[in-house]
């Protein structure tokens, strides 16, 4: 019998073997941030930059070295995915036709605090890195929302840029995000969403969805715009309210999952012709064919500062063949967003309260 209340053990890095191996890791993702050279700003020096969008998140939410610029308050989980054959027909990517696959993965709030209390937003996200038995990854960042509140990255920094502070106050003008939504009304339908949203009690009731698109391409090469939600096996009662405190979502996850492992079915939404394909702010009409792709199980929890999920850049856009992302301008600038982030917070690995730990001893 396997002890589930305790996830397996690993031997103690010093801060120096932590700089040296998350400086190894940071060259790779060097090297992908490379291959979105355009939303870089290489080729036009006019254009919204990583760099950009990175500074305006400090801004709003402070800098806390080592750690994540967005989604930076989460916890590790470790699991595997077991595939169905409903989606072998449309993908030749090895995690729908192989029996069982590896995940590590991460569930945090998308703010950038890692010390806010976990009611402070109503959306919860879950991450996931599939590693296939052929060496190759498929990686991925869903949330509880339906829909992105705009449809391209300019809009994506202009909202953050509404809710920065301006200097005469030290405070965001309250005016500014009303203005820019007046301005933007393809972000109805997530402002219809956030009215009724509520902080969930718990990670393991939400159903989290890729809200981007992407093509499942089969061993024919025919390609299939999806969406794809974890949706959970588990359900509390309805009206179930989230409970007092600051950081009961972990302490829940670590609860339940010691009990047993914990379950999401991997639904995948086929597209029609004329659906939006590369605006993550439009919903697809209801009724569209969903498969049902398998199951996430997750058997333990890690320390998100000391577990494998800490090393991992979530980046949409790490495709196994047989998976393959659509023109969502949304998805380059999120590659690109998430390598700028993981260079800066793993340069500051030293500053970490774990590594500064190891370095005492």
């Amino acid at each position: 019998m396997v002890d589930r209340s305790s996830p397996p053990t690993r031997p103690p890095l010093s801060a120096t073997s932590l700089v040296l191996r998350l400086g190894g890791i940071a060259l790779v993702v060097a090297a992908v941030a490379g291959a979105f050279a355009y939303v870089n700003g290489t080729f036009d020096p006019q254009r919204l930059t990583p760099k950009k969008l990175i500074n305006v998140l400090e801004t709003n939410n402070g800098v806390h070295p080592g750690f994540r610029r967005n989604h930076s308050k989460g916890v590790c989980v470790i699991g595997h995915f077991e595939s169905s054959d409903e989606a072998r027909s449309y993908s030749s990517a090895q995690v729908f036709n192989e029996a069982r696959t590896p995940v590590v993965g991460r569930f945090a709030l998308p703010a950038g605090n890692p010390y806010a209390p976990d009611s402070s937003v109503p959306i919860r996200s879950m991450a996931l890195r599939f590693t296939q038995a052929n060496g190759q990854q498929w990686r991925t960042g869903m949330n509880s929302m339906p829909v992105f509140p705009v449809g391209t990255p300019e809009a994506f920094y202009q909202l953050q840029q509404a809710q920065s502070p301006v200097p005469a106050t030290g405070k965001p003008d309250p005016a500014a995000v009303p203005a820019f939504f007046g301005a933007h009304p393809e972000a109805a339908p997530f402002l219809a969403w956030i009215k009724t949203a509520k902080p969930s009690a718990s990670y393991v009731t939400e159903t989290y969805n890729s809200v981007n698109a992407f093509y499942l391409v089969n061993a024919a090469g025919q390609r299939q715009p999806v969406r794809w939600s974890m949706v959970p096996v588990a359900q509390d009662a309805p009206g179930a309210a989230a409970p007092e405190g600051s950081d009961f979502l972990e302490k829940d996850l670590v609860q339940r999952i010691a009990a047993g492992p914990l379950r999401w079915q991997l639904n995948i939404t086929l597209a029609d012709a004329g659906d939006p394909i590369d605006d993550a702010s439009k919903a697809w009409p209801p009724g569209r064919k969903v498969v049902n792709a398998g199951t996430l199980v997750l058997e333990s929890t890690q320390p998100q500062l000391s577990g494998e999920c800490r090393d991992i850049n979530y980046d949409p856009l790490v495709l196994p063949a047989g998976i393959e992302g659509s023109g969502d301008p949304l998805l380059a600038a999120r590659s690109a967003g998430y390598a700028s982030s993981y260079l800066r917070r793993t340069s500051e690995v030293s500053q970490l309260p774990a590594a500064k730990q190891e370095a005492r001893q």
